[in-house]
C-alpha cells in the first residue's frame, strides 16, 4: 500500500497532529511538497501533501484562507502540513475553519519536525511499496509460468484471475471466448466481442479500458490487451477488476500477456515445419498408402485418421465470372460467420484458414489445412467445428453476396467443394469428390457445394455450360436447318420419339401424325445425322442436346 496521511500521523517520529479532516486520513499521498507561494496550485499535480509555514499568506484573515484551501482542493492537495512556532505559534483560527468547511485534512507539525523528515518518510513509504509491487510482480511472474506449463492458458488464466482478485477471459481470432476464470466470467466475458472485434482492426499491440463507470455491480473495468506479434492479433486477452491496476497487478498482468504470446503464438518455422508434416500426410493419404501417413502423422494430425473425415477444396475465381445462383441456399448464417464474412479484406483462402482453424482450436480438435499452389486443401473430422464453421463461413459469403455483388475491388470469390465422409484408404477419391463439387460450384455461382448434393440433385443444370451448348448445337445444326426448308418437323418429331422411349403409336399421337409418318422422320434423322438411332449412346446424346438447347432458348 502506498503511504496515506494516517500512515504519517501514526509515524512515531514525526509527531503530527490532525487539526482538520479526519475522515479523510486514508486519501494516499504521491508526494511531499513544500510551497510558500501565494498560489502553488499551478505546480501541483495532484495527490500532494503540501507543506507550509505561512511565510507569505495572511493566514489569519478567514475570506482569503477559504479561496487558498478551496484552491488547494480543486487542484487534488490531499492534506495541509503547517509547521507551528516559525511565523505563528499555532494554526490561525481562519485556516482552521476553511480547512473544517472543505473537508480537507490539516496537520500541526510540531517546531522540533522539520519538513525534510516529512519528505524522507513519504520517500521512503513509497519506495517500500513499490519494491513489493516488484517483489509480489516477480512472484506472479514465477506462478503464472507455472500455471501455464501446467495447465496451459486455462491454468494461466485462474493464476492472473486469483492475482488481480478479479477475473480474466481469454478470445480467439475471430473474437470467440475460449476461456475463462472463474467459469462464471463467462457471461461477462461474452459481452464483450464487438470491443475485442475492434481491438484486433488494430496493429499489434493494441489495448484498450471498457466499464468501470460504476453504474451497476458487474460494470466491471475490463482492460482488453491483443496477443501476437503479427499485423493482426491471433488473440486477445482481457482482465476485469473492480477498480483500476496497481503496480503488482500490472506486473502479472504484462506477464501475462508475455506467456499468453508464447503460448498462443508459434513461431514461424513451428508453422513451416508442421506445414510440411501436413504436406508429407496428404500426399501419402492421396497415393494410397494410409498407414505411411499414420505413422508420419504422429500425434499432430493422427487423431484425424482415427475417425471419417471430409476432405475441403477451396479456391477463388475472377470477380467477372462470379454468377448469383437461383438455386442459393436460404439458410440464415450465424452472427460470427457474418462478422468473419464482413471482414472482406486480404486473401479469401487466408480467411477462410482463419475461419477453419479458430473452429478447430475452439474446440480442441486437429485440422490439417494445406496451401496447393492457388488452392487450400483442408482436411477436418466428418461432423466437426471446423467442417461446420467452413459452411457457416461460405453461407454468409453467399447471402452477402446474394444481398451486393462483389465490388471490383476485391480480389476474387471464394468457392468450395467437400467430399463425402471417408477413411484415409479413401483420401484420393474423396478429393476427387471434392474436385467435382468445386467444379459444380464454379458452374453454379455457388460458394460451398457438398458432394452429396450432386447425386441428389439434377444433371441439367450442368447442361449450362458452354462447351455442352457448342456441342448440342454443333450436332442438331444439320436438323435445325433441314426443319428450316419447310420439308418436315425433325427435332419435334426427335423429341417426342425419345420422350416417349421409342414408343411410336404414343410418340405419333403426341405429335399429331400417323406412326409411318414418324418412322420415315426417324430414318431421316439418321440419314442426316450418319447415326442409328438404335444406339443408346446416340439416344442419350441426342436427349441431353435437345434438353441443353431447350434450356438455353
Amino acid at each position: 500500500m502506498p503511504p496515506t496521511l494516517a500512515s504519517l500521523v501514526h509515524h512515531s517520529a514525526l509527531k503530527l497532529t490532525v487539526r482538520a479532516g479526519e475522515d479523510r486520513l486514508d486519501v494516499p499521498v504521491r508526494w511531499a511538497h513544500v510551497s510558500e507561494l501565494a498560489d502553488p496550485v499551478p505546480y501541483m499535480e495532484g495527490g500532494e501533501l503540501l507543506l507550509i509555514t505561512a511565510l507569505k499568506l495572511d493566514a489569519e484573515d478567514p475570506e482569503a484562507m477559504r479561496r487558498y484551501v478551496k484552491r488547494l482542493a480543486g487542484a487534488g492537495v490531499v492534506g495541509l502540513g503547517f509547521a507551528v512556532g516559525v511565523n505563528y505559534d499555532e494554526i490561525p483560527g481562519a485556516l482552521v475553519e476553511a480547512a473544517r468547511e472543505e473537508g480537507l485534512p490539516l496537520l500541526e507539525v510540531p517546531r522540533r519536525t522539520p519538513f525534510l523528515a516529512i519528505s524522507k518518510a513519504v520517500s521512503a513509504a513509497i519506495a517500500a511499496d513499490q519494491y513489493r509491487s516488484v517483489t509480489a510482480g516477480f512472484a506472479a511472474q514465477r506462478e503464472l509460468t507455472k500455471q501455464a506449463l501446467a495447465g496451459g492458458p486455462e491454468g494461466l488464466l485462474a493464476a492472473l484471475a486469483s492475482q488481480v482478485d478479479g477475473w480474466a477471459a481469454l478470445y480467439d481470432a475471430s473474437g470467440a471466448v475460449v476461456a475463462t476464470a472463474p467459469e462464471w466470467a463467462g457471461r461477462r466475458a461474452a459481452r464483450l466481442t464487438a470491443d475485442v472485434e475492434r481491438l484486433r482492426e488494430r496493429p499489434a499491440p493494441a489495448s484498450s479500458v471498457v466499464g468501470g463507470s460504476g453504474t451497476s455491480d458487474n460494470d466491471d473495468r475490463v482492460e482488453l490487451h491483443s496477443l501476437g506479434t503479427g499485423r493482426r492479433p491471433r488473440s486477445a486477452l482481457a482482465v476485469g477488476t473492480a477498480a483500476a491496476l496497481g503496480t503488482a497487478e500490472r506486473y502479472a498482468v504484462h506477464s501475462a500477456i508475455a506467456l499468453l504470446t508464447l503460448t498462443t503464438e508459434r513461431s514461424r518455422s513451428l508453422q513451416a515445419a508442421e506445414q510440411r508434416i501436413g504436406v508429407a500426410v496428404l500426399r501419402m493419404l492421396l497415393a494410397g498408402e494410409p498407414e505411411h501417413a499414420r505413422t508420419v502423422a504422429g500425434d499432430l494430425y493422427g487423431g484425424l485418421l482415427d475417425a471419417p473425415f471430409r476432405l475441403i477444396v477451396a479456391e477463388t475465381v475472377a470477380v467477372s465470372s462470379v454468377r448469383i445462383a437461383a438455386d442459393a441456399p436460404t439458410r440464415v448464417p450465424s452472427a460470427a460467420a457474418l462478422a468473419a464474412a464482413a471482414d472482406t479484406n486480404g486473401d479469401p483462402l487466408e480467411a477462410l484458414t482463419e475461419v477453419v482453424e479458430s473452429a478447430a482450436a475452439r474446440s480442441g480438435e486437429a485440422v490439417l489445412v494445406v496451401p496447393e499452389r492457388e488452392r487450400l486443401v483442408v482436411l477436418a473430422a466428418d461432423g466437426g467445428a471446423a467442417v461446420t464453421a467452413c459452411g457457416e463461413y461460405a453461407v454468409a459469403l453467399e447471402a452477402a453476396r446474394t444481398r451486393e455483388q462483389a465490388s471490383a475491388g476485391d480480389e476474387g470469390e471464394l468457392v468450395v467443394g467437400v467430399s463425402a465422409p471417408v477413411g484415409p484408404i479413401a483420401a484420393a477419391a474423396a478429393y476427387k469428390q471434392a474436385e467435382q463439387a468445386l467444379s459444380v460450384a464454379r458452374r453454379r455461382g455457388r460458394v460451398y457445394v457438398e458432394h452429396e448434393q450432386l447425386a441428389s440433385g439434377s444433371v441439367l443444370p450442368l447442361l449450362a455450360d458452354d462447351a455442352v451448348r457448342a456441342f448440342a448445337d454443333g450436332l442438331l445444326r444439320p436438323l435445325y436447318e433441314h426443319d428450316a426448308t419447310g420439308r418436315g418437323d425433325l427435332v419435334a418429331s426427335l423429341r417426342a420419339w425419345l420422350s416417349r422411349h421409342g414408343q411410336w403409336d404414343a410418340a405419333a399421337a403426341d405429335l399429331g401424325v400417323h406412326r409411318h409418318t414418324l418412322r420415315y422422320r426417324m430414318r431421316r434423322v439418321e440419314e442426316i445425322l450418319g447415326r442409328s438411332l438404335d444406339d443408346p449412346d446416340v439416344r442419350m446424346e441426342l436427349w441431353l442436346a435437345l434438353k441443353a438447347t431447350t434450356s438455353a432458348e
